[in-house]
């Protein structure tokens, strides 16, 4: 008989999850991490977000892993991280959905210049920023198009935007023009008037929006990053965005996290900083999306979102 064992968000939140997964599966065992007297078994799922080394090493001998964020690069970088148990990522209709509205919702603000209406508004001062430009007149770049980044492409061109990606291997996205690979990056740049970091971090792709990428997007085009906070060269940002480089940018994650007092990210005036919100699903969506990977696995079928170590997503 499959059983959760619940650390995620630290044990004062473990009798909320608890109380959650009795609602939407009953009859699947829950138990807390932080029981001392837990004794783990081979098959055991454990739910985690951030986890020590030492909590990690004694994760071992466990069937599974799965993390409540779409992100797993916290537990792959460390160590002691145990390479041979499955690690599932977030996933589910809701966490897709809102990062999709999310960056809907980034990009019309880009369009449309809505960081100046905000100063504005502070400033009490009544200026009109005209922007004539449409959606339909707007190229999206989307980096990254795995299960999200598909999700959110086919989104962004159903409002119509015109739309394209950029992965590291082909794949076919219905009504979405994807570039792959490194020689069709340029390319892919090029024609992007907002560009949409959706990347897993790996060795490869932290620090790779730099001031160098940067530049080879029209002039003035926008950044949203909802990847993580590593995929972006801040120093370099902030010097693109001084020089009339970029136009503006919206991030929802950045080094480090929280974001520090009298960081400068906090005060450019052509940067809008969100709290890291972009698409946390509510608990409930959360707990039914678990019960269908343990379901999923226990029938010895593989979760849409399994990880890849060697791959860091």
């Amino acid at each position: 008989m499959a059983r959760l064992i619940i650390s995620a968000d630290g044990p004062d939140n473990v009798a909320g999850w608890r109380t959650a997964f009795h609602h939407v599966a009953p009859d699947l065992e829950t138990c807390s991490w932080y029981d001392p007297d837990l004794e783990l078994r081979a098959d055991d799922y454990a739910l985690v977000w951030t986890l020590s080394s030492a909590d990690l090493a004694r994760m071992k001998g466990l069937r599974a892993i799965i993390c409540t964020g779409a992100g797993v690069n916290h537990l792959l970088d460390d160590p002691a991280f145990p390479a041979h148990v499955p690690l599932v990522r977030m996933g589910g209709d809701q966490t897709a959905a809102l990062m999709a509205d999310y960056v809907l919702w980034a990009a019309l603000g880009l369009l449309r210049d809505a960081r100046t209406w905000a100063l504005q508004q502070v400033a009490e001062v009544w200026r009109n920023n005209r922007v004539s430009r449409t959606c339909a007149e707007t190229r999206v770049g989307i980096m990254g198009m795995g299960h999200l980044g598909a999700y959110v492409a086919c989104h962004l061109h159903h409002v119509g935007f015109a739309v394209s990606g950029w992965r590291r291997s082909a794949r076919d996205v219905p009504g979405i023009r994807v570039f792959a690979g490194d020689e069709a990056l340029p390319d892919f740049l090029r024609d992007a008037d907002i560009l949409v970091n959706l990347l897993p971090s790996t060795t490869q792709t932290r620090g790779m929006i730099n001031y160098d990428l940067l530049k080879q997007l029209p002039h003035g085009a926008g950044l949203i990053n909802v990847g993580r906070g590593n995929h972006v060269v801040q120093a370099d940002l902030i010097r693109a965005l001084d020089e009339g480089v970029l136009g503006g940018a919206v991030l929802d994650v950045t080094v480090p996290e929280p974001l520090p007092a009298g960081d400068p990210l906090w005060r450019h005036e052509r940067i809008t900083v969100t709290p890291h919100v972009a698409s946390e699903a509510s608990r409930e969506a959360q707990v039914r999306y678990v019960v269908d990977v343990i379901g999923q696995m226990e029938r010895n079928e593989r979760p849409a979102l399994l990880c890849d170590p060697g791959r860091g997503y």
